[in-house]
């Protein structure tokens, strides 16, 4: 009786052990393309301590670089959610693949910014003068809004499109009067004889944020998990914040690439935010103004004034409801 009873219990183990086993193995892959940036950090940590897992998720963090490249393997289903500026969105929406917004993961708090020689005080001085950014990026969306305050707009400066290094570099070479970039060239820029810091994002917080994206399609097929992710999200920046330290080393190990040095990591990092739990549910809020349908708006705005954007939507609607909780 023993033997049998002990044949039993082990085969009950067994079948348990398999179970679980080909449970974990047939969960459904989340993919999630990123480029390297410090505001995607905080995806590793939810992988290294575990939070994905909590959540029943089985993630695969990829980078991809070029959002050209991004966005239209979202829209063709190869991953599950995107991370971009909220503005880059925009762009890529098309009717047969609707997007939506599912969180925000970061935004800019003096990580962008705009140098420019000694001379050129405010942004009205921009005016007629050499100016330096990449043509359809954050950089683009970051100046038009500023012009659109002073009233003006980018007929009114000699736009010159180069990559946000190549725009740094030749500010710092003389061979612009200003350039829209980030560091180090914020601080190369001003540095220079020359040059000065003429604005920076903390003076407009919420401007360049980046965000979770997915399609309807998926969102709609997928949502348990969508809301899942966001709450691994919520847990890897708490811990972030009670664990500075040992963040970097696990976020700069992740997203790796020009930020692989955990020093390098937590220098570009103190240029941002981090969105947390009170942060999203305050900026995701669709009856705030002052928050994502308040920057969908602008960008959709000066997206249809340079012919990059043709939606024609209420922001509200672009909106992954009840994501955030």
């Amino acid at each position: 009786m023993k033997r049998i009873l002990s044949k039993i219990c082990l085969s009950g183990a067994a079948l348990a052990t398999a179970f679980s086993l080909s449970t974990a193995a047939s969960a459904e892959e989340l993919t999630i393309a990123h480029s390297t940036w410090v505001g995607y950090g905080p995806l590793y940590i939810a992988q290294e301590e575990g939070f994905f897992e909590e959540e029943g998720l089985d993630v695969d963090l990829v980078v991809m670089e070029d959002v050209k490249t991004r966005m239209p393997a979202l829209a063709a289903g190869r991953i599950d959610v995107a991370v971009t500026t909220i503005d880059t969105v925009l762009g890529f929406y098309t009717e047969d693949h609707p997007l939506t917004y599912l969180f925000a993961l970061d935004d800019s708090r003096g990580g962008d910014g705009i140098v420019a020689n000694a001379d050129i005080k405010t942004i009205e001085d921009l005016k007629g003068k050499n100016v330096a950014y990449t043509e359809g990026s954050v950089s683009q969306f970051f100046l038009s809004v500023l012009l659109k305050e002073a009233g003006m707009s980018l007929s009114d400066v000699n736009s010159m499109n180069m990559s946000a290094g190549d725009a740094g570099a030749a500010f710092v070479a003389k061979r612009v009067d200003a350039a829209v970039t980030w560091e180090p060239w914020l601080t190369r820029g001003q540095d220079t004889e020359h040059g000065h810091l003429l604005i920076d994002s903390s003076k407009a917080p919420g401007l360049i944020t980046d965000i979770a994206v997915t399609t309807e399609e998926t969102l709609e097929a997928r949502r348990p998990e969508m809301e899942a992710l966001y709450r691994a999200w919520a847990k890897a920046v708490a811990w972030q914040k009670a664990n500075e330290e040992a963040a970097d080393v696990i976020m700069a190990k992740g997203v790796g690439g020009w930020l692989d040095d955990p020093a390098v990591f937590a220098d570009t990092r103190s240029g941002i935010a981090f969105y947390d739990a009170d942060m999203n549910k305050t900026f995701m809020d669709p009856s705030n103004p002052d928050g994502i349908v308040g920057t969908i708006a602008n960008a959709m705005t000066l997206g249809k004034e340079s012919g990059m954007v043709t939606l024609d939507a209420n922001p509200k609607s672009l909106l992954a409801a009840d994501i955030v909780k």
